[in-house]
């Protein structure tokens, strides 16, 4: 057994639509963007992570930039199975002369089918993984942030990654009732494109709306403190001219403010369907918000707003979800909730 220990190295992976997150050692050695550069003649790899990130929309006819993931779950297999092998790769600098055995915890959508989690769990032994354990994103959030899960008391994380919000009451090492929605940063993104279109006659990129997002977004047209206006350039749609033009965060929280009311019935609706045991717990402690999507300015106050709850913001919430797998990993033969 020592020998094989020797051998197998331990990773815990949280494939995420938007980014990839990889925990080796109790570090996080890999923080990329889950996006992969082929080469259409050969399909070879060319690229991938933020290499293949600076690529996307700038491409020429014989590179094509390739997200395997759509709404969290694995919509191309040989890209998804390309990305995890490359990022494992990352974790040893490609240094190592032999690719060690790999034991792997994998986070996954807790509103995923069958079909879905083969999807991922075969991608994960094709890219070289002897032993595949997955594990629920919104339980390794409530993990990542400290939570005891174990405990009999209920708790409620809202996961609003890139693909897909999560929204679980977890107890006992379970979950109790959940909610997935595939509304999260990507619809976000395409939400931001429409509107500039639609009110300003210009067209950007994806890139350069995850950039507004990000700079700008907002979930409350009034702040407390404002973020200053960003500056956008793209194509003027009636010239065909490149523009600039700026855009103010209050304009970014109308146009946003219907994706975000899908988010807030959903979680309406997880709220409706808990145990009333479980109710009064979560009135205790509130709701914890995690994924990149809680970065999003005044969101916490929006929901505090709508539930007439406490919230709150996981800290470093991009990473709540890896830490939790890591821990996850650390324990896998106490953790009765990780599946094989």
């Amino acid at each position: 057994m020592g020998l094989f220990n020797w051998f197998t190295q331990e990773v815990a992976i949280d494939l995420g639509t938007a980014n990839t997150l990889i925990i080796h050692n109790d570090k996080v050695v890999v923080d990329e963007p889950s996006i992969v550069a082929f080469d259409r003649t050969t399909n070879k790899v060319i690229a991938i992570g933020r290499q293949a990130m600076q690529m996307e929309g700038k491409t020429h006819d014989n590179i094509k930039t390739v997200r395997p993931l759509r709404d969290g779950v694995i919509a191309d297999f040989t890209a998804a199975e390309h990305l995890i092998r490359g990022m494992v790769k990352l974790v040893n600098n490609g240094k190592s002369w032999f690719f060690p055995s790999l034991r792997m915890v994998v986070c996954i959508p807790s509103g995923i089918t069958e079909v879905e989690k083969r999807a991922v769990r075969d991608s994960a032994e094709i890219a070289g993984a002897k032993e595949v354990y997955l594990i629920h994103e919104p339980m390794a959030a409530a993990v990542g942030i400290g939570i005891d899960v174990e405990e009999p008391v209920g708790n409620m994380i809202i996961d609003i990654g890139g693909g897909t919000t999560e929204i679980a009451v977890i107890a006992l090492s379970g979950i109790v009732c959940d909610q997935s929605i595939r509304v999260a940063g990507d619809n976000f993104d395409s939400d931001i494109v429409q509107y500039i279109r639609r009110q300003h006659n210009i067209m950007i990129g994806e890139r350069t709306a995850e950039k507004i997002k990000i700079e700008v977004g907002a979930a409350l047209p009034e702040l407390q403190e404002p973020p200053e206006d960003f500056a956008v350039q793209g194509r003027d749609l009636m010239t065909g001219i490149p523009k600039q033009i700026t855009v103010s965060y209050t304009e970014i929280a109308h146009c946003l403010d219907k994706s975000i009311s899908k988010i807030e019935e959903a979680i309406l609706k997880a709220l409706e369907i808990t145990p009333p045991e479980l109710s009064a717990d979560i009135y205790q402690t509130g709701i914890y918000l995690t994924g990149g999507g809680a970065l999003l300015r005044g969101l916490d106050r929006r929901i505090q707003a709508k539930t007439k709850l406490p919230v709150h913001v996981a800290e470093d919430p991009l990473r709540a979800v890896v830490r939790g797998t890591g821990i996850a990993l650390k324990n896998i033969g106490r953790f009765k909730f990780l599946m094989q």
